[in-house]
């Protein structure tokens, strides 16, 4: 396997590209920052259209995932990795054992579980290279229940922001994704009395979902504009655009999907219109909470009290907001960045 590290104008600590001819293998770790442990994130498999738009990917998510780390009180940090190509090719196992050996390499400095593209099945597979993997199927499993669960406690926590009161009774949710996530938050709102309306690419899951929860089906892209009280961006990142930010007719965004911000500066257009975003990174941790039962040895309960706490958090977050006349994700990033700090002064000066 040949292994190349790429140089970025980002504050990754290291950026490493791998290529296994025999397999036909094309792979990247991006890692982010172990300023607070060793660098966690999931392995997305996805068939990017460039490599270069698979590492901007990648340095993306790994920021996002120290950032939900610090946001969370774990002693991790940040990473992710990439499989580029596509996910249902007939040479998976041989490309999901390069991965991993790809992700031993790094010595355990990077530990890798199920992303999109990948399964805790996926994991089992990676593990026969690397024992430097998590969310395996007899371990913590698929933690997509988790990161849903997350996702509602901070829909609550922004109803109860800003109309001070969390009850979902007759409360609008629109659902972008009926994935693993987005099929488990749907029913979890529907379950809590919400009223939804959903859409997914794949428009036979839309609709399996629609008849679970009682739900209207919408096009992928009428799903930005319809009237509803939250938004609950369940698929892949950048949803938030130059375009779409102008066309919600929601009061709350909060959902589970990575980098729902195209850009930093369509969180202010957001709260220009008045809009309350809950920052992706603090909605979704829901996942890596999970996993914390094989990285940290948590108990099941208490990893799921921990996700419940997202409520508490996510209100801290907006209350700081208010108070420091920022984003919200701003306050959130800020929040972040003291917990790094402070913990590598406290790690120089030798303090535990």
């Amino acid at each position: 396997m040949e292994i190349t590290e790429r140089t970025t104008n980002t504050e990754h600590e290291r950026v490493l590209l791998a290529r296994d001819t025999e397999s036909g293998y094309r792979g990247i770790i991006a890692i982010h920052s172990t300023a607070l442990g060793p660098a966690v994130g999931g392995t997305r498999f996805w068939n990017y259209a460039t490599e270069e738009e698979a590492l901007q990917d990648a340095l993306r998510l790994s920021r996002g995932m120290t950032y939900k780390t610090a946001l969370a009180g774990l002693p991790l940090g940040g990473g992710k990795s990439i499989i580029i190509g596509n996910n249902q090719t007939d040479n998976r196992e041989a490309l999901l054992r390069a991965h991993g050996r790809f992700v031993d390499s790094l010595n355990g400095h990077y530990v890798t579980a199920e992303d999109v593209g990948t399964s805790p099945a996926d994991m089992e597979i990676v593990k026969l290279e690397t024992r430097h993997v998590a969310g395996l199927v007899g371990g913590s499993g698929d933690p997509s229940p988790y990161t849903a669960r997350g996702v509602f406690r901070a829909i609550q926590a922004a109803l109860k922001y800003r109309w001070n009161a969390e009850d979902l009774s007759g409360v609008t949710v629109a659902v972008q994704g009926c994935g693993h996530v987005g099929g488990s938050l749907a029913n979890l709102l529907h379950d809590a009395g919400a009223t939804l309306i959903v859409t997914d690419v794949n428009e036979e899951r839309a609709f399996r979902v629609a008849e679970e929860v009682a739900a209207q089906v919408v096009g992928t892209d009428e799903i930005f504009a319809v009237k509803a009280d939250v938004f609950a961006p369940c698929a892949l990142g950048s949803v938030i655009n130059d375009r779409t930010v102008h066309e919600l007719k929601v009061d709350i965004v909060a959902g589970a999907a990575n980098n729902q911000l195209q850009e930093e500066s369509h969180g202010d257009i957001l709260r220009e219109r008045n809009i309350l975003y809950v920052p992706d990174y603090l909605a979704n941790a829901g996942g890596v909470l999970n996993g914390c039962t094989e990285l940290l040895g948590w108990e099941t309960d208490y990893a799921l009290r921990r996700v419940d706490e997202i409520y508490d958090t996510t209100l801290k977050i907006l209350e700081r907001a208010k108070a420091q006349d920022v984003t919200t994700n701003k306050a959130a990033d800020l929040v972040a960045e003291e917990r790094l700090r402070r913990d590598q002064v406290r790690d120089q000066i030798g303090y535990s």
